[in-house]
């Protein structure tokens, strides 16, 4: 999911955050529902993301996916995410590879942890993630819209395949 993010420098942006994320309540399974398409997610069926809170404090993330159908191929990575300071956690610094580091920004958070919407500050990455494989047309729906607002090209999204 927030594979090799390539932006290592991290410029002025008008995308907001959310102001304050729970790490421990962030952490678990999160579900990709839809993504902008990128080459290190070709071909990606089942796309899954599970988080958990290292007690060194920054954040081990494991990336999965199936190739060409859920019956493909595994594809696996395991990086870290580590808090950008004065966020409130909603910022963070991925990192699957030495030294390169990407932008992973918090952009919308159900009050009670059940789905978020995630990007960069450049507006080339985003994903919409959720506790389960499936999302309400109308909860979707209404995420996008906040989406567009934000400035994000919501054209590019493409929804992620999680059945047989």
């Amino acid at each position: 999911m927030i594979s090799i993010l390539a932006s290592c420098g991290t410029r002025k942006s008008d995308v907001k955050t959310v102001e304050n994320v729970d790490l421990t309540r962030y952490a678990g399974k999160w579900y990709e529902i839809s993504s902008f398409p990128q080459s290190f997610q070709k071909g990606c069926n089942g796309t899954t993301a599970v988080y958990t809170v290292s007690p060194k404090g920054y954040v081990i993330v494991e990336n999965r996916c199936f190739k060409g159908s859920m019956k493909g191929k595994e594809s696996y990575i395991k990086g870290k995410a580590f808090v950008v300071k004065n966020s409130g956690n909603a910022k963070l610094k991925v990192q699957f590879f030495w030294p390169f580091k990407g932008d992973y920004w918090i952009l919308d958070l159900a009050d009670d942890y059940s789905y978020a919407v995630v990007g960069s500050p450049n507006k080339k990455y985003l994903w919409i993630l959720s506790r389960t494989p499936e999302m309400d047309e109308n909860m979707y729906n209404n995420l996008i819209s906040g989406i567009a607002k934000k400035g994000f090209d919501i054209q590019k999204l493409k929804k992620t395949n999680h059945k047989e």
